[in-house]
């Protein structure tokens, strides 16, 4: 399919309007609204949320709101910037990373008179256009019906939104992915984690594009990043289908980033037990992250 889009430079200036009347710098802040899942896919068989919440003897799919559920929209009461929002404008704000946004625990119920935690946290992103909210769904089926109201591809007041898509295999991949790319959304970003086998996204290169600005068509899909699993479980994440993907989107002119390595990397027929505090740092090493911009001459 193709698809018109066009750049919301207005957006851009809104953005750095708000952040002119805020003196503070942004910061990158996680919310978590609320806290729990279930287990959905052969991604989440290791999920270290679950592993903690039963380290602390904590039901893990016991899905909850948190004591954070408001932040974003949370005031300072005293000091030299009394009267603003505790996150400063033009701040990065992790979403829901120890639940899934789009769990049916978060809907709207019509036999009661609670609007639904989705509801409220979609009025607080609204609230704080000035700032960008970033949230990972393995449950692509139920963005469309979840969406606010005023929610559309073209609508200005949501671009400060991306809602990510997890494939963390080939099948995974072919499951969400017709659908997630079927959606209104204004970013597409892929994340493959754990990697856990060789993932072909040419497919969807090709069949998802729309023409930008300059009159030339590109993929759908803005981003793609990937990493391996962590956690005393890993499972082995092989480097080869690392630089497979990475080579797939070099050939596509789409932005990717290896993040993470992993537990376990098996590069050059040996496994490597990688240490946590080093997995992130061993992946930039490595030197993969490319910005999307295709090479000139590479057609």
């Amino acid at each position: 399919m193709s698809t018109q889009i066009s750049l919301l430079t207005d957006v851009e200036r809104l953005l750095e309007a708000e952040k002119l009347s805020d003196p503070r710098p942004p910061e990158t802040v996680t919310w978590n609204p609320w806290h729990g899942c279930h287990k959905v896919s052969s991604g989440c068989s290791n999920c270290y949320m679950f592993a903690r919440d039963l380290s602390y003897g904590k039901d893990p799919r016991d899905v909850h709101k948190t004591n954070s559920f408001n932040l974003p929209v949370r005031k300072l009461r005293s000091g030299p910037h009394k009267g603003l929002y505790k996150i400063p404008a033009g701040s990065h704000i992790y979403t829901c990373f120890t639940s899934d946004f789009f769990h049916p625990a978060a809907d709207t119920h019509p036999d009661s008179e609670d609007r639904g935690w989705r509801e409220e946290a979609w009025e607080m992103m609204r609230e704080r256009s000035d700032c960008t909210f970033f949230m990972i769904t393995k449950r692509p089926e139920r963005i469309a019906a979840t969406l606010p109201a005023t929610w559309d591809g073209q609508q200005k007041m949501w671009h400060n939104v991306t809602i990510a898509v997890t494939c963390e295999d080939q099948r995974a991949t072919n499951r969400r992915l017709p659908v997630y790319l079927s959606l209104p959304l204004h970013h597409f970003t892929v994340v493959v984690e754990p990697m856990l086998g060789h993932v072909n996204l040419r497919p969807y290169f090709d069949r998802f594009q729309y023409t930008d600005t300059a009159g030339q068509v590109r993929p759908l899909i803005n981003s793609v990043s990937v990493g391996g699993e962590s956690g005393p479980n890993a499972r082995i994440c092989d480097y080869g289908w690392v630089l497979d993907l990475q080579m797939q989107c070099v050939e596509a002119g789409v932005a990717f980033s290896y993040h993470q390595t992993g537990a376990k990397l098996r590069k050059g027929g040996k496994i490597y037990n990688i240490p946590r505090e080093l997995q992130h740092s061993q992946a930039k090493k490595a030197g993969l992250d490319f910005d999307g911009e295709k090479m000139v001459g590479w057609d």
